[in-house]
């Protein structure tokens, strides 16, 4: 590669099928010979952490600025402390989440978008960001049991919404998650590789 590392997000609804579409992105460039690792948001950091177990758990809402704030802080420290780390070493990170996830979701929580990228300015812009499309009917069908705060249905539509406006724009690749598992993988496969510098995957695959 030109620079160091490859960075990559994968995003979308809850219950998209983004953490297994992740994790079989990971296995499939390392099979083809890459260096490529893991890691998602929130984070396994001290912060990450607290959101998990505190923000996500709740019955109700806290306050839109305060879910920004708190996932901003989140994202500082995951990328700083993991992802920068990593990328300098010359890996390709594939990240579960990133900054679109706090554009879509407190977004469509009434939040204004140039507000949560301004709290978020220090940290990277993804080379790659993909969005696993899945309409909000067929997500709700893969839910069992419990819902988290931000996973019903009113809340759902508004979040695509905005994830589709990215990919209008050009900022997101949107890939379809609402057919057989392995069709979406070799999708996603397919854009990662052309995506990355032709002479290092030429080198990787030979």
């Amino acid at each position: 590669m030109n620079k160091k590392g490859f960075f990559i997000c994968i995003e979308g609804l809850d219950k998209s099928g983004k953490t297994s579409q992740s994790i079989l992105l990971v296995e499939a460039l390392c099979k083809k010979g890459f260096d490529a690792i893991y890691t998602t948001e929130p984070s396994s950091g001290e912060i990450g952490t607290f959101i998990r177990r505190y923000l996500l758990r709740r019955k109700q809402r806290l306050p839109a600025v305060v879910e920004a704030l708190l996932f901003a802080a989140d994202r500082a420290d995951h990328t700083n402390n993991k992802i920068k780390p990593l990328l300098q070493q010359g890996m390709v990170v594939v990240s579960d989440r990133y900054i679109y996830s706090s554009l879509a979701y407190q977004g469509a929580a009434g939040l204004d978008l140039e507000w949560i990228k301004s709290i978020n300015k220090e940290v990277l812009k993804p080379d790659l960001a993909i969005y696993l499309d899945v309409p909000v009917e067929a997500v709700m069908k893969r839910h069992k049991g419990s819902k988290s705060v931000m996973e019903w249905p009113d809340i759902q539509r508004k979040v695509r919404e905005i994830y589709l406006r990215f990919v209008y724009e050009g900022e997101m690749i949107s890939v379809d998650g609402d057919r057989p598992i392995e069709e979406a993988a070799n999708d996603i496969k397919r854009i990662v590789l052309e995506k990355l510098n032709p002479k290092q995957r030429e080198q990787q695959l030979s």
